[in-house]
């Protein structure tokens, strides 16, 4: 099993300071690659204070300079906003500047906020379509002298500029919930990577087995890698355990909003939640937090993990954006590398 970071920059109110909100985020992926984690992981949101993370490219390449040992993957890209031959060129950039650490992680999105301002028009069915016209286009252009003639884009004979540093290309994630992009991800050779959201660990086992299945369907691939992101908070105590599940669950009070795109937004920033609309959510809760996330102190949380180890993971990605103060956050990622780590080595 190994251990990762999935983390962005988040601004929930107008008096936070981005540049601080950065040195804090950068500061926890320091803590991270210290601490011997396996990789960083960070995605790709546009005109959201919630994630501010308008190119994870960007963040890799200083990544790169402020960590020495950690992989640097995008968690995610969001494919219908790239173009193939963009795409291919930027990533194997970032490959050659971080030193060949890049892990390449691609997703059809999941916001109709983004896809109006982006791409109106747009739904999830085209988003996975161009995901899935994206992936083997981007290979062929790092092999060079390619020619596309597909459904969403179209270009003459082109070859990646640089080509990667890593051969025969940067290791490819795809982040998968339904058996048809696990399929599609085993088939072209990709990485899944998957996130239950407020589920429970019958989620996590359903999604495990989607991934099997597809692997028993294509016999004649290697078995490629899977990694699970959960939200994760190492507690000290019951009562702080009880404090973590209460923020989480402010979190995904704004996750939904933000998903169903309905409140007002003003300076990239959501209409303030009031107690009565956290109380009224029809299915999040700080009780459902507390039994469904990653929450509680460390022999608790080695439980919780093991039980994903079992199952057949081979990377759980801390998910540390949360809604709680950078102190909480960083007592929390040094608890999960001093106490929960070493039960893994």
């Amino acid at each position: 099993m190994k251990f990762s970071l999935f983390i962005h920059m988040e601004r929930v109110s107008a008096e936070e300071d981005q540049k601080q909100l950065y040195d804090e985020m950068i500061a926890l992926c320091r803590i991270a690659d210290e601490g011997g984690m396996h990789a960083i992981w960070t995605g790709e949101h546009h005109g959201m204070n919630f994630t501010i993370a308008p190119n994870p490219l960007l963040n890799l390449v200083d990544l790169a300079h402020q960590t020495k040992n950690v992989r640097l993957g995008t968690g995610t890209v969001i494919a219908p906003f790239w173009h193939p031959i963009r795409l291919a060129g930027e990533a194997a950039m970032a490959d050659i500047i971080t030193g060949g650490r890049l892990e390449l992680g691609i997703a059809r999105g999941a916001y109709n906020f983004e896809y109006e301002r982006l791409m109106p028009g747009m739904d999830a069915w085209g988003a996975g379509g161009r995901m899935r016209e994206l992936v083997p286009a981007i290979k062929a252009l790092w092999q060079g002298d390619y020619a596309h003639d597909g459904e969403y884009w179209q270009f003459p004979k082109t070859t990646s500029a640089p080509l990667p540093m890593q051969q025969p290309h940067p290791p490819i994630w795809v982040a998968a919930r339904d058996p048809n992009s696990h399929e599609f991800a085993v088939s072209q050779g990709c990485n899944v990577q998957v996130t239950p959201l407020h589920l429970g660990d019958e989620e996590v086992q359903s999604l495990m087995e989607r991934f099997n299945a597809a692997c028993a369907k294509f016999p004649e691939i290697a078995r490629p890698r899977i990694m699970v992101l959960r939200h994760t908070y190492v507690a000290d105590s019951e009562a702080d355990a009880q404090q973590g599940a209460e923020e989480l669950n402010m979190f995904y009070n704004y996750f939904g909003a933000w998903f169903k795109n309905e409140r007002p937004i003003s300076m990239g920033l959501i209409e303030t939640l009031t107690p009565e609309d956290v109380a009224a959510h029809p299915f999040y809760s700080a009780e459902a937090m507390r039994k469904n996330q990653i929450i509680g102190e460390a022999p608790e949380v080695i439980e919780r993990i093991k039980s994903y180890e079992a199952m057949g993971y081979d990377e759980f990605s801390f998910w540390i954006d949360s809604g709680m103060s950078f102190a909480r956050k960083k007592a929390s990622l040094e608890r999960f590398i001093r106490d929960v780590m070493p039960a893994f080595a």
